[in-house]
Order: structure tokens, then C-alpha cells, then sequence
């Protein structure tokens, strides 16, 4: 009988122990379920306000595979629509269960700011040869 018992909940501390995700962070945008990934960029701002003013949800787009996921803290990101932004929370299939967000850079600024260190050479640590820029 106590190794039934002992076993059984085992059993129920294992499955428990399965059924908690783990938090994560993710990089994209706040886009709504109507566009899903195509309303994911910097000037789609003003068209998710209006989807989700007409019935759609907000989604957030991951900037990694595009995957779309609902949103469950819908609250949370109505002042992100069209921002990219970083996101934490338990994915659940999906959609995510938010615990956070904050606003990320832009993917263009993000290359520019790598290109402009390639072509002084932050990115190498050399100094690049070229002459000073003359007003």
C-alpha cells in the first residue's frame, strides 16, 4: 500500500514538474491576428490600432521565424501596436502568457550601427584607413 501511495505521487510531482514552462525572452513585433506577420514593421502602427479596433486581436511576430503568437495580456501591449519590442513570458503552444515588455531596437538601426562599426573598425579593433569627413 505505501509503495502505491509512494508511487503515485511521484508520479504526480513528475507530471507537475512537466507542465511548468520555462519564461523566455523574445525579439519582434506587435502586430494583430488579422495580419499576423505582414503588419510586422515599423509602419504598421496605425493599421494594427485599427484591426484590433475592428475586432482583431494583438499577436506578437517573432523577428527570429516569423512564428505568430496570441497574445493573452492583451492590456499589456495596446500602447506597443506596430513597435518592435522584447517580450517575456511562458509560450504555450501558440501563445504566450506575458510577464513583460519592453522596447527593443529597430532591426534596421541595429545594421546601421553594425555597418557604421565595420566601416570605422569598432568591429575589428583596427581603425579604418580612410580620410576624415571635411564639413
Amino acid at each position: 500500500m505505501k509503495i502505491r501511495f509512494l508511487t503515485g505521487a511521484a508520479m504526480v510531482l513528475l507530471a507537475a514538474g512537466s507542465m511548468l514552462a520555462a519564461e523566455t525572452a523574445m525579439t519582434g513585433y506587435i502586430s494583430d491576428s488579422k495580419c499576423g506577420a505582414k503588419g510586422a514593421n515599423e509602419g504598421a502602427a496605425e493599421c494594427t490600432v485599427k484591426c484590433v479596433k475592428g475586432g482583431a486581436k494583438y499577436v506578437f511576430v517573432n523577428d527570429g521565424d516569423q512564428k505568430v503568437y496570441a497574445i493573452d495580456a492583451q492590456d499589456k501591449v495596446a500602447g506597443h501596436a506596430g513597435h518592435h519590442v522584447t517580450v517575456k513570458g511562458t509560450v504555450e503552444g501558440d501563445s504566450i502568457k506575458l510577464t513583460s515588455i519592453d522596447m527593443a531596437a529597430a532591426p534596421a538601426a541595429a545594421k546601421e550601427i553594425k555597418a557604421r562599426e565595420a566601416g570605422s573598425g569598432l568591429a575589428t579593433g583596427k581603425a579604418a584607413n580612410k580620410p576624415a569627413d571635411k564639413p
